[in-house]
């Protein structure tokens, strides 16, 4: 039975208004692994304990709400987590928010991205010449969209660090790290959400007329084909099962760890 740990990247504040990241990556899992065995915590709310990872297989880093990026002072909690889970030389995902906390804890650097908000759906993600024989995109055709909210981005790499995949949005759509004991896939996007969910956190964000325009269509891209094409989108992307393949090959990778 496959163990994830799922580090919450949200605030206590952000929980009390039912703004859980962890939530989309329990009904994921639960989709692609049912027997799985999923447990959460919450790094702003206390510091880890010392046997946290103990019998843990992979460990998951959300996106998150929170209105400072991974290099701000006030995200060393959520670091200092990271850092505990590095050492462990376990299998580390990040989505988003996760990405960039990786990014941060290995030296690289966070900040606003120069092209603003990249909202509804992140298009036109293209595989770097690593990425397309990376085992985090078997089986996924280049050129994907998937569900994306994000206004920080990777400035800086880590050095070691390996672009996998890019758009003209964000240099840095997906990356891997693994060297010096440490283990870790993450993306820009998330492939844990489906476009209806990114439609339906859209009353917490300040949208501006173009990106607000996409709601309609976010809510139904799932299942109504037009909708996925007119947010750049091939409907076959935002199949379940397609969505959600760096996932479940991320799965794969830690089953074969074991």
């Amino acid at each position: 039975m496959t163990r994830i740990l799922i580090a919450e990247s949200n605030t206590p504040e952000l929980l009390a208004q039912s703004r859980s990241a962890a939530a989309y990556f329990l009904k994921a899992f639960l989709a692609l692994a049912p027997h799985a065995h999923l447990r959460v915590v919450s790094p702003y709310a206390a510091p880890l304990a010392a046997d946290v990872f103990d019998g843990v297989d992979g460990i998951v880093f959300t996106g998150s709400g929170v209105d400072w990026t991974t290099s701000d002072t006030r995200a060393a909690p959520l670091r200092a987590a990271m850092e505990q889970a590095f050492a462990t030389g376990l299998p580390v995902w990040g989505s988003c928010n996760g990405m960039q906390l990786a990014a941060s804890v290995l030296g690289g650097h966070v900040d606003d991205s120069p092209n603003g908000l990249e909202f509804g759906l992140a298009s036109g993600v293209t595989f770097t010449d690593a990425g397309k024989t990376h085992p985090m995109f078997a089986g996924r055709d280049c050129g994907l969209a998937s569900p994306c909210v994000h206004s920080h981005e990777v400035i800086r790499l880590p050095e070691g660090a390996v672009v996998l995949a890019s758009n003209g949005h964000s240099e840095v759509q997906a990356m891997a790290y693994q060297q010096n004991g440490v283990d870790f896939w993450g993306v820009q996007y998330h492939p844990e959400m489906a476009a209806l969910d990114v439609g339906r956190i859209a009353n917490a964000l300040r949208l501006k007329e173009d990106h607000a325009a996409m709601v309609p269509d976010l809510l139904s891209a799932d299942v109504d084909a037009e909708a996925a094409r007119r947010l750049g989108a091939r409907p076959e992307d935002l199949a379940p099962q397609m969505r959600m393949r760096e996932l479940s090959n991320w799965l794969t990778y830690i089953g074969a760890r074991a």
